[in-house]
């Protein structure tokens, strides 16, 4: 009779050799990298797997030794530089069984000067969940057929900078950074440390054949807030925690809820929130319109913001318009320019808050130390159509917590 494995002390253990020979930059990383390690190995036993990315801005991180470390753990590690996506099909769905893809370097593949590379963008974005196929025309000449190939596998990715949007919002992010004088960590033997990972491995496989058929099916319970496609990349590794027991529902939970607030906060992925955010918290801060030119001017002259550097170049009234033209307004239409009446008797163009209140309200986060209701219910509260803004050069207009609503106050 099989003896059952301690699932909790087999994570820590995982966990511990993390902690010999990676530095992750916070403990919620070692506890999410630990989780995805034993995922890898129960990917049948749920619908969706998430991407495990190590992503720093610059080299010396230590993003290819945490890749190595995890190549030691996973079952079938397929380690790929460069790989075409036609070898990545049929190493999917091939007879051989289902790899674990490690993707070194993915920079390469997806960095400013690589091209577009869709076709691997779509094979990883299909691999996410488990009825992804990616279709091709198999055969010679005319002598073709359309031939579904499976893509569902678990896939680690390390490289520079970031990664396209749909592949970041599927993916558990560590954001690696150079080790500092203070941190140390072993060195890594391949020859010799190797055999410790693979050790490693095989109990987390045969502990998941034990705790295979209770985990099929389940429904881990979320933490508060994390929902929609955050949910869809925690639920395996929550489940996972669940089945080890001990102490690592809570600590799962709790790095769910880290990493999630961090990936929201550091996401680069959506320029249009970032810009619905700026526009409700910074520009009109309850002013019920605004002309185009004074928007350009506050949006610009934010610190820390993108709106100075957009391709080289500051944000300019079509990059605005072509930007909210894809967010509707409560009427479902595209948000677009309209005229406004000023105490001058120019008719310049612009916004109005009460075309922006139904994005507001669908995609911003709420404002600090507001709720979500109180967020947007400020557009109801506007002036009852005067002017509040005149076009006037080098002005930024902003307005005061404390303003009257409709009031717009000149800043320098």
């Amino acid at each position: 009779m099989t003896t059952a494995i301690d699932g909790a002390a087999l994570l820590n253990e995982v966990e511990a050799f993390h902690r010999r020979f990676n530095v992750f930059p916070t403990q919620a990383a070692y506890v999410a990298v630990a989780l995805w390690d034993a995922h890898a190995h129960l990917l049948d036993a749920f619908d969706s797997t998430p991407r495990l990315a190590f992503l720093s801005p610059e080299p010396g991180s230590g993003k290819s030794r945490a890749l190595e470390i995890v190549e030691t753990l996973v079952p079938q590690p397929m380690v790929a530089v460069n790989a075409s996506p036609a070898a990545l099909f049929r190493a999917v769905s091939g007879t051989d069984g289902r790899p674990t893809i490690l993707f070194d370097e993915i920079d390469t593949v997806f960095g400013p000067k690589a091209g577009e590379n869709e076709e691997l963008r779509g094979f990883l974005n299909a691999g996410h969940r488990r009825s992804g196929v990616t279709y091709r025309c198999v055969g010679d000449g005319s002598n073709q057929s359309v031939q579904p190939f499976p893509s569902y596998c678990a896939v680690a990715v390390a490289g520079l900078g970031s990664l396209p949007d749909t592949i970041l919002t599927r993916s558990v992010i560590i954001r690696m950074r150079r080790r500092a004088p203070n941190e140390r960590v072993q060195p890594y033997r391949q020859r010799i440390h190797e055999k410790e990972g693979h050790a490693l491995r095989d109990r987390l496989a045969r502990w998941a054949d034990q705790v295979r058929e209770p985990l099929t099916g389940a429904w881990p319970e979320m933490p508060e807030g994390v929902t929609d496609r955050p949910a869809d990349v925690w639920e395996p590794l929550l489940a996972v925690a669940d089945a080890a027991g001990g102490d690592w529902p809570g600590r799962a939970r709790a790095a769910c809820l880290e990493l999630v607030t961090a990936a929201a906060q550091d996401d680069e992925s959506s320029l249009g929130i970032r810009l619905l955010t700026d526009l409700r918290d910074t520009v009109f801060c309850g002013i019920d319109r605004m002309p185009t030119a004074a928007i350009i001017e506050c949006l610009t002259a934010m610190d820390d913001a993108p709106w100075v550097d957009m391709g080289g170049k500051p944000l300019t009234p079509r990059g605005l318009g072509r930007l909210l033209s894809g967010y509707m307004t409560s009427a479902n239409r595209p948000v677009k320019a309209r005229p406004i009446r000023t105490p001058g008797g120019t008719v310049p163009r612009g916004y109005y808050a009460e075309d922006l209140a139904d994005a507001w309200a669908r995609y911003c986060p709420p404002p600090p130390g507001k709720s979500a209701t109180s967020a947007t219910s400020a557009t109801a509260q506007v002036s009852g159509g005067e002017s509040v803004a005149e076009e006037v050069p080098g002005i930024c207009y902003t307005a005061r917590e404390t303003a009257t609503p409709g009031a717009a106050i000149a800043a320098p």
